[in-house]
């Protein structure tokens, strides 16, 4: 791991001026292509102290050995050479979208001196028009059956074509009219050519010339009585307007746009494009990737823009283009997308109308392509075997941990301190036997002692139930166990939501609670917390399950006695494995954790007095407003209440004198301090 100051260039010698930057590691390799306004400024951020950056960034900078820039003249040059340098070097601390298939495009290869309609994938090529893409390559044949009845283009491979040529006879689509035959010279290569631009100005969206040039032709056939010719016009019409129907309208003044929307999560990011061409959803097509680099939502939407149209033209880039959150630049940005096409470009965020209403339903696609993503990763058989090898490895454990258990600690300013624990199994989460704990052993705000507490407590109930089962192989009892099932140790246990704390047996007929031990015990922290862990288990005697711990910071994995942490590299699935585990124990704490405060917050100081029940509280706080009130009345003045006799009121009295008053509620809009509301729960 290199330290940044070791290669932070000297005062004075970074140019104030737009430029584009590479980290290198020490083998040489690009991990990191930038851009900036000021290479000065921009540069001087990665080598602040390493507790101030960003965990990823931090990550970068310490694989980082060298640094290097290149000036330019403007910031739309340096966009452009960010996006080359991005291609060329394939950084991996750059964010990259990659398509998880490879989409199909109609095409026209216009390259060609008879024009070809087919389907295409992979790159793109010079002098070939595209349409889409699409989901499915069947759609594109089944637009293509129906337009060729209109545009009769040639359709066939060049085989074809030289082997129709050479024998003088058209294929079947010449014979049925699908293909003017260029093969055989029934049209000649300009007429051909012709047509191939209509069938492309008709794919673009300029439907309406055409379909209003064969109604007349149809009027006109009917009134000279050629009745067989305005019927296949008829046809014609219909078979244009099956094709159009096919792709809605969605936007009503015939836009040309693309819409890009997000979904993402602290890891990955999904991103999905909507192409409107003539009002109508032409194409769609998604990305997903991993969050390799500290980029917000204005960034993952620049690089989407640069790797969606870095090598696009022409007509390839729409008008407009709209996005949830503008980039950082959005001006140079701008500029550069207009370069790309030729004339003005608009990019902005939709704000009303049919456009906003469109860019929702883009963002409900991406967020169902990152839920799809991350339950095919997560439900994948093959995927889960190899992120529990990988920790294996890792962890240089003697075999896979087909269970894992991992607890974290969670609290407000040292207030109701809580754990939880979840378990997952072959990779995937066994809810029925996740558990909550409550910190009783001592008072205050002390992560590491919370996650000794934790630890001893769940291991305990283990040795415990290992014994009332009757498992142990020598008869003995380790030390802390001493013997009951039920030790006051173990109060604090919650069980999980939906789960009765009696119930004996899981849905397998397996025995619940802490009966099974896990292969791996992961920890949400660093050092400090990992060494409580296994400082409890080895004062319980247990020395055959493996603790770990991930640190949130670098994403780093800890074990018990190293100075170094493991770093899994981040396309790791193990890593996923790891995190997926860490994030759910985290979720888990975090809502009993706010579920406790949600109560204390209700509770009142009137709780405590025997005898009051909630119908006279609710009288109490009705008479005198609000508990501060209340506080301040006399005994005599509590007993005018309606169903209060003295003795209660002298209850009520001396609870109020001995509760410390409630910091006053402040409106977190206005700064007010409002009175006391008096909530009684």
């Amino acid at each position: 791991m290199a330290d940044p100051s070791s290669y932070r260039p000297k005062p004075g010698q970074i140019p104030d001026s737009p430029g584009v930057y590479k980290f290198r590691d020490e083998h040489r390799r690009v991990i990191y292509v930038g851009k900036a306004k000021s290479l000065r400024q921009r540069l001087a951020n990665y080598f602040q102290p390493l507790a101030s950056l960003h965990p990823r960034t931090a990550t970068m900078v310490t694989t980082a050995a060298s640094v290097e820039w290149t000036v330019v003249s403007t910031e739309v040059e340096a966009l452009q050479l960010e996006y080359s340098w991005i291609k060329e070097f394939d950084p991996r601390f750059n964010v990259k979208y990659r398509d998880d298939k490879s989409y199909p495009y109609l095409a026209v290869t216009l390259n060609e001196e008879y024009p070809r309609v087919q389907v295409m994938r992979g790159h793109k090529k010079k002098g070939v028009r595209y349409f889409g893409p699409y989901a499915h390559a069947w759609a594109i044949r089944e637009t293509v059956d129906l337009m060729l009845r209109v545009f009769p283009v040639r359709t066939c491979s060049a085989g074809v074509f030289r082997n129709a040529a050479s024998a003088g006879r058209p294929c079947l689509l010449g014979y049925i009219g699908k293909c003017s035959a260029p093969c055989v010279g029934r049209v000649d290569p300009e007429e051909h050519r012709e047509l191939a631009e209509e069938f492309c100005d008709f794919m673009a969206g300029r439907t309406g010339t055409y379909i209003r040039r064969l109604e007349k032709q149809m009027t006109a056939a009917a009134e000279e009585m050629e009745y067989e010719k305005a019927a296949r016009l008829r046809d014609d019409i219909e078979a244009l307007r099956r094709a159009m129907e096919k792709n809605a309208v969605v936007l009503a003044d015939a836009t040309d746009a693309d819409l890009i929307a997000l979904a993402e999560d602290e890891l990955e990011a999904a991103v999905q494009i909507f192409h409107v061409r003539g009002g109508r959803v032409r194409g769609q097509r998604g990305w997903v990737t991993d969050k390799v680099e500290a980029v917000d939502t204005a960034g993952l939407v620049e690089h989407a823009l640069q790797q969606l149209y870095g090598e696009e033209s022409g007509d390839a880039v729409p008008k407009e283009v709209l996005v949830p959150a503008l980039p950082e630049d959005a001006e140079s940005v701008g500029q550069w997308l207009s370069g790309r096409r030729g004339s003005q470009v608009s990019l902005r965020v939709p704000q009303r109308g049919d456009k906003k209403d469109l860019m929702a339903t883009v963002a409900r696609n991406a967020q169902q392509a990152l839920v799809l993503h991350k339950t095919k990763r997560a439900s994948d058989l093959t995927t889960r075997s190899r992120a529990l090898e990988e920790i294996a490895e890792a962890l240089d454990l003697d075999s896979a941990p087909l269970r894992i258990e991992c607890f974290d600690i969670s609290h407000l300013q040292g207030e109701d301190v809580v754990a939880s624990m979840v378990v997952f199994e072959d990779g995937l989460p066994r809810k029925s036997e996740y558990r909550r704990f409550q910190i009783k052993g001592f008072e205050g705000q002390d992560d590491v002692r919370s996650m000794h507490e934790v630890i001893s407590r769940r291991f305990k109930r283990y040795l415990a139930e290992k014994e009332r089962t009757g498992e142990w192989v020598d008869g003995e009892v380790p030390a802390g166990v001493d013997g009951s099932p039920e030790e006051p140790a173990l109060s604090g246990e919650v069980p999980a939501p939906g789960e009765s704390p009696g119930e004996g047996r899981d849905e397998d007929g397996r025995p619940k609670r802490f009966a099974y031990p896990p292969q791996l015990v992961v920890v949400d922290g660093g050092q400090p917390q990992v060494a409580a862990a296994r400082r409890a288990l080895d004062e319980l005697g247990i020395d055959d399950i493996a603790v770990c711990g991930l640190a949130k910071r670098l994403e780093e994995v800890w074990l018990p006695g190293d100075d170094d942490p493991v770093v899994l590299p981040r396309s790791s699935e193990g890593l996923y494995l790891l995190q997926r585990v860490r994030d759910t124990a985290h979720d888990f704490a975090i809502r009993y954790q706010r579920s406790k405060r949600s109560k204390r917050v209700r509770t009142s100081p009137l709780d405590d007095v025997r005898g009051l029940g909630e119908t006279r509280k609710q009288a109490l706080i009705k008479h005198f407003g609000s508990v501060k009130r209340l506080r301040q009345a006399t005994i005599e003045q509590i007993c005018e209440v309606p169903g209060m006799g003295r003795k209660t009121a002298e209850a009520v009295a001396v609870a109020l004198a001995q509760a410390a008053p409630a910091a006053p509620a402040v409106n977190t809009a206005t700064g007010e301090i409002m009175e006391d509301g008096g909530s009684t729960g």
